[in-house]
């Protein structure tokens, strides 16, 4: 077999060739030679739990496709709400379906006035936004109980459309609790992205965001739409795999992007920056991370060992911003931070480029969003990935996920009273 690997048991003689198919190998071909043994990887390195047609990533190489589409290509010509129900369906909608798809997008925006009242006045003045996005997302689920009807694909489309409408408004209801002001209700007269930056920022009078900054929004959405099998989309799939209602499943995977391991890169980028102070202080600090005295952020990836093709899109969209709203003061610092390193063989040799993380931070700042929001603004777009992984594994049928375990723990022990320990 040309395209297969062969294990042996040395302490039976006993072989096994196994094909590999799609760059994989069958854990349960393995299991017929070797029952009971597990392979221990942490973080799952080197372990695929799961067949996807979502989204193609090829670290090595620097790609990242929706549903085979170059992510540039869609990042000059597509929108969000178009490559969403890419993602979902599986191919780009053509006129009359994306239309019907925008339009039943923008009429789901609204969510029940109780609900919007009563949840976030339970919550301290200065809860963080993600918190009550988190919250707020599993608590719709009370809301839609045929949610729970997981089996009609029909009923998860519905619940497909209104996740991904009602998640901006959800996302700036809690920016504008954090903040005491007043919620700012959709309008269906505007576009997705428009109607967020409306929720967001209108206070009082006649509003309208600038065209560039529309596109750098929608723009930053498409970029962090899916990003096939990361901590929070696993998350969503593991909920996923026990039948839990979306609202469930996004929640969970809400959670898991709050840490601040995976949510968080591009806030620690302009600490990084607030630390180096300025332009010239960026070959020492250089030098310091060379010597083990800090960490370089926003420059490599668990996944990309080149170029992350996302950081490319965002830095033109970051100079696009900035002609609108005033060049962000640690953007020249940031460049030349980015020149120093790629010139650098420390930095190459260690296959450390910048990520999407190193302007994006930048953008949202610019923008007026604080800090604290940036995590959100990472979860509303993600909520079209999540979703078409769930749909996925749904259509799929797959098993409940129930990982195994090295156990390292004290052999049996017989129990001791309390009063003879």
């Amino acid at each position: 077999m040309a395209d297969s690997i062969t294990i042996t048991d040395n302490r039976t003689g006993e072989s096994i060739e196994i094909p590999i198919v799609d760059g994989g190998v069958d854990a349960a071909e393995w299991r017929k030679l070797l029952p009971g043994i597990w392979f221990y990887d942490p973080g799952f390195a080197t372990t695929a739990a799961a067949r996807s047609a979502i989204t193609e990533l090829d670290g090595e190489a620097g790609i990242l496709r929706y549903r085979g589409y170059p992510i540039e290509q869609l990042a000059e010509q597509s929108t969000f709400l178009e490559v969403a129900y890419l993602l979902v369906h599986g191919e780009l909608p053509d006129a009359d379906q994306y239309a019907t798809w925008v339009d039943e997008v923008t009429h789901h925006t609204y969510i029940h006035e109780n609900f919007r009242k009563r949840i976030y006045d339970a919550f301290h003045y200065d809860a963080h936004p993600m918190g009550l996005l988190t919250s707020g997302v599993a608590g719709l689920s009370t809301f839609y109980p045929e949610a729970k009807d997981i089996a009609d694909p029909a009923n998860r489309l519905t619940q497909i459309i209104r996740l991904i409408a009602k998640m901006p408004t959800l996302a700036a209801a809690a920016y504008r609790f954090s903040k005491g002001q007043p919620f700012v209700f959709p309008d269906n007269d505007l576009d997705y992205p428009t109607n967020f930056l409306h929720m967001m920022f209108q206070i009082g009078g006649a509003w309208e965001p600038h065209p560039a900054i529309v596109r750098a929004m929608d723009l930053l959405f498409i970029l962090h739409a899916d990003h096939e099998q990361n901590c929070s989309t696993t998350a969503a799939r593991v909920v996923g795999s026990s039948h839990a209602d979306p609202y469930t499943v996004v929640a969970a995977a809400c959670a898991a992007l709050y840490g601040p391991r995976h949510g968080g890169a591009n806030e620690a980028v302009l600490k990084m920056l607030d630390e180096i102070g300025s332009y010239d202080n960026v070959d020492a600090f250089v030098e310091s991370v060379k010597n083990g005295q800090g960490r370089l952020m926003g420059f490599g990836h668990r996944v990309y060992k080149n170029y992350d093709p996302r950081a490319k899109i965002i830095k033109q969209a970051a100079y696009d911003v900035f002609e609108v709203t005033g060049k962000n003061p640690l953007l020249d610092i940031a460049l030349k931070l980015e020149e120093v390193a790629l010139a650098d063989e420390y930095f190459i040799s260690r296959k450390l480029y910048p990520n999407v993380d190193f302007y994006s931070g930048l953008i949202y700042q610019s923008l007026g969003f604080p800090i604290e929001m940036f995590t959100v603004l990472f979860a509303i777009p993600r909520t079209s990935g999540w979703l078409s992984h769930w749909n996925e594994l749904l259509a799929q049928d797959s098993r409940i996920a129930r990982p195994r375990q090295l156990y390292v723990g004290p052999g049996v022990r017989d129990y001791v009273p309390i009063d003879e320990r």
